[in-house]
């Protein structure tokens, strides 16, 4: 066997169909294109922005006002009147006592102390944010507030443009802290 002698197998090439050509290639007049309407036409036929009919996304968006911060920090809450039925007078308040008392859902998650209700227990309350009247109360209780670090990751680092040795800084901390 020569190389001129080498065929591909039979069935393995076959002729472009060319459409359009004349009645007799098979493909012609219409050429596959139905009889008129959008698809028979030449040029883009419906394109990217077509949506069938319906109002096109582009369209659509000035009314779809608003967006989802990613970078938003999520607080669990707890009020003083919570806090007032849960614990005894004297009392350490933690993200972890909280979560053991059934107030919180994860003891890891970021907490915040609202004001609704009152408070006549001396309590010790540590969280992660307070509001002004939450603090107030508890303060004119004869409690203490301490306000724990909130610790950045991911995203939220890059958000707050930290330089280089404040991040060194923050991550030395939360390594002592562990």
């Amino acid at each position: 066997m020569k190389l001129h002698d080498l065929r591909p197998a039979e069935g393995a090439k076959k002729n472009k169909t060319r459409v359009g050509r004349g009645i007799a290639a098979g493909q012609g007049k219409t050429a596959g294109r139905g009889t008129k309407g959008q698809g028979a036409r030449s040029g883009p036929n419906k394109g990217a922005y077509f949506e069938g009919g319906q109002l096109p996304l582009a369209r659509r968006l000035p009314f779809k006002r608003g967006f989802n911060n990613p970078f938003r920090l999520e607080y669990q809450e707890v009020n003083l009147d919570s806090l007032a039925e849960r614990f005894e007078s004297g009392a350490e308040v933690s993200p972890e006592t909280l979560a053991a008392k059934g107030l919180l859902r994860d003891a890891k998650q970021l907490v915040v102390v609202l004001g609704r209700g009152e408070l006549d227990k001396k309590l010790s309350v540590k969280a992660h944010r307070f509001s002004k009247s939450a603090a107030a109360k508890i303060e004119a209780a004869g409690g203490k507030t301490e306000k724990l670090p909130v610790w950045l990751t991911g995203p939220f680092v890059t958000v707050k443009k930290l330089r280089k040795d404040q991040l060194e800084l923050l991550l030395a901390k939360r390594q002592a802290a562990r």
